[in-house]
């Protein structure tokens, strides 16, 4: 039996699986297994691509009639719930008795449910034959609107590393003030705004500015856009994205990446970094330390992006 606040199940596929690991260590200060976490540390499920669901534990116990009595001593009173099982890892239980036992649950709870727009969702699971009773949070899938952002470049990161990224570099702590440099079509500063982040960007390039500006007001996203050198940009931010450029739209070398990153390193003191190529070199002469990374494949193409978490030492 754990004596952790909450239980966190995770959903990826196998191109992300070392992504999902990179942002749960970032997180939680360790990885997940199997597709479950046990954590003290409370963030929002929705700020990752890879976090399905939030169980936050009210009550546990080894017996599940024990586990009743313990609910119906919470003396719940609420209308406008719903009860659901959620089927961990391991769980043999089969579909009928997990029914049984959510009508169980519902009867513990004084008070009139609703089970299309719920104020609150309780819910049972069982992991290592324990019995679990708590308040299930669920993963808000509206960011998948940012699929037809009206503008795009062929080379822009897709939806999962760019919500990925924004919750790597904030560390899930939606107090931190982020910069995304380089910032192309603005796929990372959605990603931020729907998450409510304070987030500004920048770009030296004037078409990615504009595009960037268009997709925000889309959604109607408030956050500034810098048609800038990041050199030349002087406030200060808790951490910086930096996806560096590709030579495609914007030029890009080893000057010009160091630049980048050479001055993204004096704006924040945590840097997390996208690259096409090594540039630990590069890194290592900006005087930032290297705490983290992971590589990520593209679906059905010989071609990944390295992501390094920096600080700056």
């Amino acid at each position: 039996m754990t004596n952790h606040r909450y239980i966190y199940s995770f959903k990826y596929d196998i191109h992300n699986r070392e992504l999902c690991k990179l942002e749960s260590r970032q997180i939680f200060d360790e990885e997940e297994k199997n597709n479950l976490l046990f954590s003290d540390i409370k963030v929002d499920p929705s700020i990752s691509p890879f976090i399905k669901n939030r169980f936050e534990i009210i009550s546990s116990s080894a017996d599940y009639s024990m586990l009743l009595k313990k609910v119906k001593e919470e003396n719940i009173r609420v209308d406008g719930f719903k009860a659901e099982y959620m089927v961990l890892d391991g769980d043999s239980t089969i579909y009928t008795e997990r029914l049984s036992k959510l009508k169980d649950i519902g009867y513990c709870i004084e008070g009139d449910p609703d089970y299309i727009t719920p104020l609150i969702t309780y819910s049972i699971c069982n992991y290592k034959n324990t019995w679990y009773f708590g308040v299930l949070k669920k993963h808000n899938t509206d960011w998948f609107k940012h699929k037809k952002k009206p503008c795009s470049f062929s080379s822009s990161i897709n939806m999962d590393i760019a919500k990925a990224l924004v919750s790597i570099a904030s560390k899930g702590n939606k107090a931190n003030r982020l910069l995304d440099a380089c910032c192309g079509v603005g796929t990372v500063m959605l990603e931020a705004c729907i998450s409510e982040f304070d987030i500004e960007g920048c770009d030296i390039n004037w078409k990615a500015c504009k595009y960037t500006r268009e997709n925000l007001a889309h959604y109607n996203y408030a956050a500034s856009v810098y048609r800038s050198d990041i050199k030349d940009i002087n406030n200060k931010y808790d951490a910086a994205i930096i996806d560096l450029p590709y030579n495609l739209y914007t030029s890009s070398n080893d000057t010009i990446n160091f630049n980048i990153i050479e001055s993204a390193s004096k704006l924040a003191t945590r840097i997390v970094i996208v690259s096409t190529s090594d540039i630990k070199t590069l890194i290592n002469k900006s005087e930032l330390k290297i705490s983290d990374f992971c590589s990520v494949e593209k679906k059905g193409k010989k071609f990944s992006r390295n992501i390094w978490v920096c600080e700056r030492i």
